[in-house]
């Protein structure tokens, strides 16, 4: 009698090891921590940003355009709660992605606008919320691979078999990750004509 419970508790034992709800677990925890990484690395860009626009605003005022658009697009991050519950509603991260992404790119035509602006280029403070910025993007560019990563890490976990039977039962579903924004037109070649003409 006690041989077979013995047997019974080591094959039930054996079952509860191989269902994968641990590495599911430890997965879930690694896309947490690397999505908080993200958040951190978006907070401290969006920061800069009242600092750049004052100092570019003091040269180049009647860029007047290009200030509201990073203004509003700062806003409009600044809308989105990025709770935990995030990274598991696909459609929130997309949005959520677009706002970024379009603060990125205001953030990229204000910094452009320098290139007008000699005396602007000159001044340590822009200067050196220039560094600060560039220094962020390549840290989101960092923190999102790292969490481009935990979620493949992830999903692989919870749609393999048997981890997916696990994931089934206790309602864990893949979660979203960082697309591309135009990925249709990065898909197709670029045409290059040798025979046209040189600008001059």
């Amino acid at each position: 009698m006690r041989f077979k419970l013995i047997v019974l508790l080591a094959v039930f034992t054996s079952l509860l090891s191989g269902c994968g709800y641990n590495q599911i677990q430890i997965n879930d925890e690694q896309v947490t921590a690397t999505w908080s990484e993200v958040l951190n690395q978006y907070k401290r860009r969006a920061d800069l940003i009242p600092n750049l626009v004052s100092v570019v605003q003091g040269y180049a005022g009647h860029e007047k355009e290009v200030l509201v658009r990073v203004t509003e697009a700062r806003a409009s991050v600044a809308g989105i709660k990025a709770t935990p519950e995030l990274i598991n509603d696909p459609e929130a991260f997309a949005k959520f992605q677009k706002a970024q992404s379009e603060l990125g790119g205001a953030l990229s035509r204000l910094l452009m606008v320098s290139e007008n602006y000699p005396q602007l280029k000159a001044d340590a403070n822009f200067r050196d919320l220039q560094a600060q910025v560039e220094g962020t993007e390549n840290r989101i560019t960092v923190a999102r691979n790292r969490y481009i990563k935990a979620v493949q890490d992830y999903n692989i976990g919870v749609r393999t078999f048997p981890n997916n039977l696990t994931a089934m039962a206790f309602s864990y579903k893949a979660k979203p990750n960082f697309a591309v924004e135009d990925e249709k037109t990065i898909s197709s070649p670029p045409k290059i004509d040798f025979n046209a003409p040189a600008k001059q």
